[in-house]
Formats: C-alpha cells, sequence, structure tokens
C-alpha cells in the first residue's frame, strides 16, 4: 500500500506568544489528494502542549502518542519528555523507521523533533516542516522581520503563502497558540 504523506507546519515565537500552523492535505502516491482537511496541529498534555506533525500519516500518530506518554511520564518537562522519545527513538528498531518530524511547544520552549531522533531548538524563534516547509519558513521569516503581526498571523500567512507554491500543501489551516 502507497504511503500517506504530504503536509507543511509552521511555527513561530513573537511576544511571549508560540502559534503552529498547519494545513490540512494527505496526498497518496504523490498524486492524489486523499484528504484536504486533515488535522495535523493540536493541543495535547491537558491543553498545555501544541504539537504538529508531517510525514506519514501512521508514523506521525505513532510519534505524537509516545511523546504524549512522555509528557505524562514526566509532568508535562517539554524538554525532558523530548530528549527520552528522542533516546527511544534511536534505539527502538520500529521506530528508527518512521518516516516524521515533529514541532512541539509548550510556551516557554518550542522544539523540532526529526526524524533521525534529534531534538532542535529553532534558530530565530521560527521553525518549519514538511513539504512546503522552505516556503512557510521563508515566509515567516520575511513576515517576522517586516511586520508587526503577531505569531498567529505569521504562522497562518506563512502557510497560505507554502500553499499557493508547494502543491503538497493547501490552504486549509488550522492553527493553535500557547
Amino acid at each position: 500500500m502507497e504511503q500517506l504523506k504530504g503536509t507543511t507546519i509552521c511555527a513561530i515565537t513573537r511576544d511571549g506568544k508560540t502559534a503552529i500552523a498547519g494545513d490540512g492535505q494527505v496526498t497518496l502516491a504523490n498524486s492524489i489528494i486523499f484528504k484536504n482537511n486533515a488535522i495535523k496541529v493540536r493541543r495535547i498534555y491537558h491543553d498545555k502542549v501544541v504539537i504538529g506533525f508531517a510525514g506519514s500519516v501512521a508514523d506521525a500518530f505513532s510519534l505524537s502518542e509516545r511523546f504524549e506518554e512522555m509528557l505524562n511520564k514526566f509532568s508535562g518537562n517539554l524538554m525532558r519528555s523530548a530528549v527520552e522519545l528522542a533516546q527511544l527513538w534511536r534505539s527502538d528498531k520500529i521506530l528508527r523507521n518512521l518516516e516524521a518530524m515533529m514541532i512541539v511547544a509548550d510556551g516557554t520552549k518550542m522544539l523540532i523533533l526529526s526524524g533521525n531522533g534529534d531534538v532542535i531548538e529553532p534558530q530565530d524563534n521560527i521553525c518549519a516542516i514538511g513539504s512546503g516547509g522552505n516556503y512557510a519558513m521563508a515566509a515567516a521569516k520575511a513576515l517576522n522581520e517586516n511586520t508587526t503581526l503577531t505569531a498567529k498571523e505569521i504562522a497562518t500567512k506563512a502557510l497560505k503563502i507554502a500553499s499557493e507554491i508547494c502543491v503538497f500543501t493547501n490552504d486549509n489551516i488550522i492553527v493553535e497558540e500557547v
């Protein structure tokens, strides 16, 4: 069976608020829009943490569930949970083969959890992942440097711009803010 993929997630922290935005497109076999209203940004851990995931749908759900387990285990400590998940990711034969990435944020910290089991703190409080990630990141950087828009407005506009360039990104955008 073909893998279901395709998404763009963009996150920015500005003026004490972090916004994570994601589109709703799920692509099958790089040529068919399988679904256009998927929810890839959501709140977890008592609504205190926001995650956005990209990559293979099943793999992304598996990782987000494992991350939430770590948050519960470590009382919501974002960094500790991310590091523990990364260690598990590298040592577990099944997890090692998952094709997904996540951006996670809790209001004080934002991290990228990479497909290699890396934990990355983004430069300039802006990051993006997925098929349209580079477009969204460039747009978010420009908007951050040249406007007074809020984090939520920048994340939304960056996704909209990416959706106009990347065929694997649509403009059915969901944004969560912490």
